[in-house]
């Protein structure tokens, strides 16, 4: 069983995916995993990766292809794997095809968390950060006991500039600019499967996980 999961950022697919992947013994792979464990591994790939994460570039579609067919390529992908954050574009798409073909692999869902600006807007810009110690806060799901104060540190917590409104309305701007094909490539091939996200978590879980069964 192998899966995609797409949606704006906030919607809640990275963590639906660790769900699905923990329910149906599947390896969770996301693009910063595999940019990591591929920097990690001192290989001569992992070296221009991080060359061009260190010069402030984005990694090209020839070098994340690569990154994804070899990680497609392990073990552990054998009884189907979650791709969550790849393909991003449309050229990514057709060449997760091909990279799926020479490895005789193919899709069987593409799961599209579906979330409305509004709904992205307000759930990013409610996250806070303690600048002391790091820790994240959500000023709607998760705030802290004293009004935008760090529960262990007791100083003021900050707003990071990618959760400020603009930001996030940007940030959906561009995904929709990016990922519109990518969803309407896979509804065409009849693999898209379309979830609101904004349900609560738990329900969105059963949805998925009854409708992943039902399909076996």
């Amino acid at each position: 069983m192998n899966i995609i999961f797409v949606g704006p950022p906030g919607a809640g697919k990275g963590t639906q995916a660790q769900v699905i992947s923990k329910t149906f013994k599947i390896p969770h792979i996301s693009t910063g995993d595999m940019l990591r464990s591929e920097m990690e591994s001192g290989s001569e790939l992992g070296n221009k990766v991080r060359d061009i994460i260190n010069s402030g570039k984005l990694v090209d579609d020839a070098v994340m292809n690569q990154i994804v067919k070899e990680r497609l390529s392990k073990p552990d992908t054998k009884n189907g794997f979650i791709l969550d954050g790849f393909p991003r574009t449309l050229n990514q798409a057709k060449s997760l095809d091909g990279i799926l073909s020479s490895i005789g692999k193919k899709i069987d869902y593409v799961i599209y968390v579906d979330v409305p600006e509004k709904i992205i807007v307000e759930r990013l810009s409610a996250r806070r950060m303690c600048p002391k110690c790091g820790r994240n806060y959500n000023m709607i799901t998760d705030p802290p006991k004293e009004d935008e104060l760090c529960d262990d540190c007791h100083v003021p917590l900050i707003t990071r500039d990618d959760d400020k409104p603009e930001t996030v309305r940007n940030r959906y701007k561009v995904y929709l600019e990016l990922t519109k094909p990518v969803i309407d490539y896979y509804s065409a091939k009849k693999l898209l499967f379309t979830v609101d996200g904004t349900l609560p978590v738990k329900e969105v879980e059963k949805i998925l996980i009854k409708m992943i069964e039902g399909n076996k």
